[in-house]
C-alpha cells in the first residue's frame, strides 16, 4: 500500500509546507443569519438551513457554490428543534417540540400539525421518504410512524406503525435506511430500508463493545454510528471507544455480517465518504485516514495526514494588497481564528462529504488530492487501480493514469512492472466494455455537456456479488472491481431500457441479486447473473460469507444526487494508450528500441487475453522500432503468426521498412492482397518494375482502377519493344475504346520509333 507521505505542499490549517492529501478549498459557503442559533442539513434535498424563529434559510449544497444565495420560507414564531423540506419541496416540516411538528404547504400556504397521542411517547426526529405508501417517517421513542400527506384534505394520514422502544436514531437519505437504537447499552439496532422500491426490515442486530472494568457497562451514543455508502454498499460504522476500534458491518437483507475493524487513535472519530473513498477523522490527532474497501489489505491508503484548507489568501498577504470591504475583513479574521482549531467543537460532518462549521457559519466541502495521492506510491499498479475507480474528478484521474503509466516507459522501469500497470488499464476498459458502459458514458457525457441536468435522478447500485477480501480484512460478496463500478455509472437513468442489463459477477456459490429501483419502485431479481474474468485473485468463501444462504442479497443503496451527476469515468482504451503513452514515449526514447518492442508486446498480449481492438497505428509503430532495429526476421515473426494484425497502415508501413530488405517489403505486398487491397497491390508491383505480372493480376482480380500510363510509362523504361509492345494489345484488348485515347496514340508512336531504330 502507500508507504511515504505526499509531496503536495499547501498552506492552511496545519501551517505552511504542510502535507496532506485531502483538503477543503476556500472560499467556503457563508451561512451566518441574524436570528440563527444551529445550522441544520436537509441530505434528501442537500439543503444547508438556518431557521430563526419565523423563517427558515436555505442554501443548495449540490453543485456546491460557494457563492450561492439563500432562499428564504416564513414560518410562525416559535422554537425550531428540526426543519426537512419534502422530497418534492412543496411542504415544509419543523419540529416544534418533543410532542408536534408543524407542515406548512408552500404553495397554498395551509397549515397543519402533528402530536403525539400520549404524553409519555417523544418524537425523536422526522425524514420525507420517496416510499410510494407514505411521504413521511416520524421516529419517537416508542417506534416508526409512516404517514401519508392527502393534497386533497391537507393532512396526514397514519399508514403503518413499527412498534419498538427506540434510545435514538441514525439516517441518511443516501442509503434511505434508518437505524433505531435501543437497549441499556444502546447496542441493539433495528434497521429499515424505506425507499421507492418498498419497506424492508433487516434482521436485529447488537454490535460489539468492550468492557473498561468487570461490572463497566458503557453506553453507544448516536455519535458513536456512522451509515455510509461506498461503491453502492451500505455500512455501519461503530465507534468501540474501550477498544479504540472501528467496527464494520456489512447490511445484506436477512443479515448483518462484521466485517472487520479499523484501529483508532483519537477519542473523537467522524467518517465521511468522498468519491467512495472513506475517510476516518480522527478529531482529537487532527488528521484524516483514507481506505480504499475494494482494496484487498485493510491498511489505509496513505499516511496519516492533516485535513488541509487550500487556496486561503493568509491575513500577511492580504494585507499586502491592501484588502478592502468589511466583509472580506470579517472573514479574513474568522478564518484566521479557525487555523488553531481544526476539528473544533462546532465541527459537523455531514454525509458523505460536507463539514459544517457551527460556530462561525460556514459550509466546506472535502475533496480528494488524487496528484498527492499518485505521488506518495511506488506501488504503481495499485495507483492505477485506485485512480480507474475515481468518478468525481475523472478527467484528472485519467490524466495522471495516462501520465504514470507513460513516465514508467521513460524511465525504464522493469518490464514486469510495466505489464502489471497495463494490465490494470485495460482489465479496467475491457470490464467497461463488457457492462456495456463505455459507450453509454460516451453518450451520457455529450448529454452532460449539452447542458441536461441530472441533479434530481435517483438511482440504484448493483451491489457486489464476488466473494473476495475487502478494507476490513473479512471475506465478503463482492463483485468484480471493475464492472461494479461502471454498472454504477450505467444505472443512472430513471425507467431506462438498460435499468435491466447489469452485470454482475459471481463465484461458484451464486447469489440471486435483488435490484431495488428507487424509480419504479418495484423488485427486480435478476437470475441471469454470469461471471466475467476481472484478472483478480479468487478467494474461498470464508465462514462469515458462507452464513448468508442463497436467498441472502446484499442491500442496495440509493446513491446521491452528487453522484449521478457525475458521468465521465478514468476508463482508458487501447487508443489513449497509442496516442497519449506509446507514441509520445516513442517520440521521447533514444537508443535500442528492444525495451518499448518487449512494452509493446506484453500490451498486445494483454489485450488479446480480453480482445480487445488495438489502434491500426500500434502496430505500425511496433513495425517501426524492429526495421529501426534491423531485426528483420523477428518482423517477420510477428506477421506470420499475427501479432500485428493485418491492415492498410501496417502493410504500408512494411513496404516503406523494407526498401532495404526485400522480404520485409514483400510482407507489406503479401498483406496487401491478403487484404484484397487490389488497386494498391497492382500501382506498387507496377511502380516495382514487375508491371507484366501486375496486368495479369488486374485481369484476373478485375482491376480496371489503374491508370494505364502507369504501365505504359513503366514498359517504355524498360526498352523492351515486346513489352511496349504487350502492355498497348492487353489495354486495346480488355479497354473499351482505349484506341481512341491520346496515350494509345502516344505509345504506339513510340512503340513505331522502338521498332525503327531496332530495325536500323
Amino acid at each position: 500500500m502507500f508507504g511515504k507521505a505526499s509531496s503536495s505542499q499547501s498552506s492552511g490549517f496545519c501551517g505552511s509546507g504542510a502535507l496532506s492529501h485531502v483538503y477543503i478549498q476556500y472560499p467556503p459557503l457563508r451561512c451566518t443569519v441574524s436570528g440563527s442559533r444551529n445550522l441544520l442539513y436537509d441530505d434528501g434535498n442537500k439543503l444547508l438551513l438556518a431557521p430563526t424563529s419565523d423563517r427558515v434559510f436555505s442554501w443548495k449544497t449540490v453543485p456546491f457554490d460557494p457563492h450561492v444565495a439563500p432562499s428564504c420560507d416564513s414560518i410562525n414564531e416559535g422554537p425550531v428543534l428540526l426543519v426537512r423540506y419534502s422530497l418534492d419541496s412543496k411542504l415544509l416540516a419543523v419540529q416544534r417540540s418533543d410532542h408536534e411538528i408543524q407542515i406548512w404547504n408552500r404553495e397554498g400556504g395551509e397549515t397543519f400539525s402533528y402530536k403525539c397521542r400520549s404524553e409519555s411517547d417523544h418524537i425523536l426526529g422526522f425524514f420525507w421518504t420517496d416510499s410510494p405508501t407514505c411521504d413521511i417517517v416520524i421516529v419517537k421513542t416508542s417506534g416508526l410512524e409512516l404517514l401519508a400527506y392527502s393534497s386533497e384534505s391537507k393532512s396526514l394520514t397514519l399508514v403503518e406503525t413499527k412498534k419498538i422502544n427506540v434510545s435514538w436514531y441514525i439516517y441518511t437519505h443516501e442509503s434511505r435506511l434508518v437505524l433505531l437504537a435501543s437497549g441499556m447499552q444502546c447496542k441493539s439496532f433495528t434497521g429499515y430500508q424505506i425507499s421507492s422500491a418498498g419497506i424492508i426490515r433487516l434482521p436485529r442486530f447488537e454490535v460489539a463493545m468492550a468492557k473498561a472494568e468487570a461490572n463497566s457497562k458503557p453506553v453507544l451514543g448516536a455519535e458513536d454510528v456512522h451509515i455510509v455508502t461506498v461503491y453502492g454498499r451500505i455500512y455501519c460504522l461503530q465507534f468501540d471507544r474501550v477498544a479504540m476500534l472501528l467496527h464494520s458491518y456489512r447490511f445484506y437483507r436477512d443479515a448483518v455480517i462484521q466485517q472487520g475493524s479499523l484501529p483508532i487513535y483519537s477519542n473523537r472519530v467522524a467518517v465521511s465518504a468522498v468519491d467512495n473513498v472513506l475517510l476516518v477523522h480522527q478529531v482529537d490527532a487532527k488528521v484524516v485516514i483514507m481506505y480504499d474497501i475494494f482494496a484487498d489489505s485493510r491498511a489505509p491508503i496513505s499516511a496519516p495526514l492533516p485535513l488541509l484548507l487550500r487556496g486561503y489568501p493568509r491575513a500577511a498577504s492580504m494585507s499586502s494588497q491592501s484588502i478592502s470591504g468589511d466583509y472580506e475583513a470579517v472573514e479574513a479574521k474568522v478564518l484566521t481564528g479557525t487555523e488553531a482549531i481544526t476539528y473544533g467543537d462546532g465541527w459537523k460532518f455531514l454525509v458523505p462529504d460536507l463539514i459544517c462549521d457551527v460556530t462561525n457559519g460556514l459550509l466546506w466541502k472535502i475533496q480528494l488530492d488524487l496528484e498527492a495521492i499518485s505521488a506518495s506510491s511506488s506501488e504503481v499498479p495499485f495507483v492505477l487501480d485506485f485512480l480507474q475507480r475515481r468518478k468525481s474528478e475523472a478527467n484528472k484521474a485519467k490524466q495522471l493514469c495516462l501520465a504514470i503509466a507513460r513516465t514508467m516507459i521513460l524511465e525504464q522501469r522493469p518490464v514486469s512492472v510495466v505489464s502489471r500497470a497495463l494490465d490494470v488499464l485495460l482489465a479496467s476498459y475491457s470490464q467497461s466494455i463488457k457492462a456495456g458502459s463505455y459507450h453509454k458514458r460516451t453518450k451520457a457525457e455529450k448529454t452532460a455537456t449539452s447542458g441536461v441536468s441530472s441533479a434530481n435522478r435517483t438511482n440504484t447500485v448493483i451491489d457486489d456479488a464476488n466473494n473476495q477480501s475487502d478494507a476490513f480484512g473479512k471475506s465478503v460478496k463482492r463483485e468484480t472491481q471493475t464492472s461494479s463500478i461502471e454498472n454504477e455509472s450505467t444505472n443512472r437513468s430513471c425507467l431506462s431500457a438498460s435499468d435491466s442489463e447489469d452485470n454482475l459477477s459471481v463465484e461458484t456459490q451464486k447469489f440471486d441479486s435483488l435490484k431495488l429501483d428507487s424509480s419504479s419502485g418495484k423488485m427486480d431479481w435478476d437470475h441471469s447473473i454470469k461471471a466475467e474474468a476481472s484478472g483478480a485473485a479468487v478467494h474461498q468463501p470464508s465462514p462469515q460469507s458462507q452464513i448468508l444462504g442463497p436467498g441472502s442479497t446484499p442491500l442496495n443503496a440509493n446513491t446521491s444526487e452528487n453522484q449521478d451527476s457525475q458521468v465521465t469515468s478514468a476508463v482508458i482504451s487501447p487508443d489513449d494508450l497509442y496516442s497519449f503513452v506509446f507514441a509520445p514515449a516513442e517520440e521521447e526514447m533514444a537508443g535500442d528500441a528492444s525495451y518499448l518492442v518487449a512494452i509493446i508486446v506484453e500490451f498486445f498480449r494483454r489485450a488479446n487475453l480480453d480482445k480487445l481492438k488495438v489502434h491500426p497505428n500500434m502496430y505500425v509503430l511496433t513495425v517501426q522500432l524492429l526495421a529501426r532495429s534491423e531485426r528483420h526476421a523477428e518482423l517477420g515473426l510477428f506477421v506470420v503468426n499475427k501479432i500485428l494484425e493485418p491492415s492498410k497502415e501496417v502493410a504500408f508501413q512494411l513496404l516503406e521498412s523494407g526498401r532495404q530488405n526485400f522480404q520485409t517489403r514483400k510482407l507489406g505486398l503479401d498483406m496487401l492482397r491478403q487484404l484484397s487491397l487490389h488497386h494498391d497491390y497492382v500501382v506498387l508491383l507496377a511502380q516495382d518494375g514487375y508491371y507484366l505480372e501486375a496486368l495479369r493480376y488486374s485481369r484476373k482480380n478485375k482491376v480496371n482502377s489503374v491508370r494505364p500510363a502507369l504501365f505504359l510509362e513503366a514498359a517504355y523504361a524498360s526498352n523492351d519493344p515486346q513489352h511496349l509492345a504487350a502492355v498497348l494489345r492487353f489495354f486495346s484488348d480488355f479497354i473499351p475504346g482505349f484506341k481512341n485515347t491520346s496515350e494509345h496514340n502516344t505509345y504506339s508512336r513510340v512503340l513505331a520509333e522502338m521498332n525503327t531504330s531496332i530495325a536500323a
